[in-house]
C-alpha cells in the first residue's frame, strides 16, 4: 500500500509530488518572524545570520493553505495559484 513516504498523501497523490508551498522574497522580507511563528506545520526555519525565514520543509505545508501569506505585512510570501490543485488526485479535483 502506498503511504506517500515521509509527507503522506493528498487525494491519493504523494505530498512531495504536489507543488504547493510558499516562496519568500528575501529582498522584500522585513524579518518580522510572523510567518515563522504562525506556521504550525513547520515549513519555515529561521536563518539567524540573514534574519529571514527559510523554507526548509516545503511539503509540510498543508495543501491549499496560504494563511502565512496573510500574516506578512511586507507581502514577501507567495503561493502558486489554487488552480494548480485542480485535477490532482482521486476525483480530479
Amino acid at each position: 500500500m502506498e503511504t506517500g513516504g515521509k509527507y503522506g498523501t493528498w487525494k491519493g497523490v504523494p505530498r512531495d509530488c504536489i507543488p504547493w508551498h510558499p516562496t519568500v522574497d528575501s529582498a522584500s522580507c522585513i524579518g518580522c518572524r510572523k510567518c515563522f511563528e504562525f506556521c504550525s506545520p513547520g515549513v519555515y526555519s529561521w536563518d539567524e545570520e540573514a534574519d529571514r525565514p527559510v523554507i526548509t520543509e516545503p511539503f509540510q505545508c498543508v495543501v491549499g493553505c496560504s494563511n502565512c501569506m496573510h500574516q506578512c505585512d511586507a507581502g514577501a510570501i507567495a503561493f502558486p495559484p489554487l488552480t494548480i490543485l485542480k485535477g490532482i488526485g482521486n476525483a480530479g479535483g
